[in-house]
């Protein structure tokens, strides 16, 4: 019990403490264990947050106000309900407790707000850049099970900013842009063109801007590339990596800086021969990102 609340009366203690016993009996009669646990739980633990904090009426009119307004801005294209569990931590607490490690397997992070399901397929060595702006990237590597046996025809979902640091579905146009998927190889070896990744905000024009405004908080991302990478058996892996010297990789506003995550972008001079057959008449960068997945659940 924290000092403000040691000095609440006795008495009044006594009928929070009643209100709390009469909420969390009230699910009782909820068939379902798990969802009488999470109901519970909730309870508990927004109530303890409620008494130890004071919580004052206008500071819970003013919460009310912004979770209303986070519905608001929300649309198919933006959810801010998932900007504001990324800044609060609450995305990555999640995912560290349902990817427990498992020997070497690949660390998962933060999956984000701009995933877009059906991104066109490209092929070994294809660009998923598909006209975004940015310095082209060469990115490698295999996917391997824990045990080193590669996995062939491993689906591997790619998406990343531009080079302006704003995803596809940021702009108006209906543009599909710097994302795509593949499948590895018969040896679960993967190759392709990108963007180097460059830092950008999370969108900061609505209620969670204005809240990292208030704390003195930055909405500024690390520069990254991101990876969902699953095979039949393995558990779904959603990761990036992120850029080595990146001076953002210790203030990422949404947590997601793995160490084992931030790999070398190297970069390349002008006139250096590129893979895949391909021109490229200004500087570039390659990276290798080897991804090992973990077993499915049982």
């Amino acid at each position: 019990m924290n000092r403000a609340h040691s000095t609440v009366p006795l008495e009044q203690q006594a009928r929070e403490e009643d209100l709390v016993a009469r909420v969390v009996a009230s699910f009782d009669g909820c068939q379902d264990p798990r969802l009488r646990e999470l109901m519970t739980g909730l309870v508990r633990h927004l109530h303890t947050y409620v008494r130890e904090v004071r919580l004052t009426e206008e500071e819970w009119n003013r919460a009310i106000g912004f979770l209303t307004g986070c519905g608001q801005i929300t649309d198919d294209r933006r959810q801010e309900f998932v900007l504001l569990s990324d800044v609060l931590g609450a995305s990555m607490q999640t995912i560290t407790v349902n990817n427990e490690a498992h020997g070497d397997a690949t660390e998962a992070t933060v999956f984000g707000p701009f995933f877009v399901e059906g991104a066109p397929e490209v092929p070994l060595g294809g660009d998923i850049a598909d006209g975004a702006s940015g310095e082209p990237c060469w990115v490698e590597g295999t996917v391997t099970d824990t045990a080193g046996r590669p996995l062939a025809g491993a689906r591997i979902e790619v998406w990343e900013a531009d080079g302006d640091g704003l995803y596809d579905v940021q702009y108006d146009d209906g543009r599909t842009a710097a994302r795509a998927h593949l499948h590895t190889d018969d040896l679960g070896r993967y190759r392709f063109w990108a963007v180097t990744p460059t830092p950008y905000p999370i969108p900061h024009d609505g209620p969670v801007g204005r809240l990292l405004t208030a704390v003195g908080r930055s909405p500024m991302r690390a520069s990254h590339l991101h990876f969902m990478v699953s095979h039949a058996g393995c558990r779904t892996l959603v990761t990036h990596i992120f850029v080595r010297g990146d001076e953002l990789l210790d203030s990422d506003t949404v947590f997601g800086v793995k160490d084992s995550l931030v790999r070398d972008f190297e970069r390349q001079p002008a006139g250096t021969p590129a893979p895949a057959g391909r021109a490229v008449p200004g500087t570039w960068s390659r990276a290798r990102f080897d991804i090992v997945l973990a077993p499915g659940r049982t």
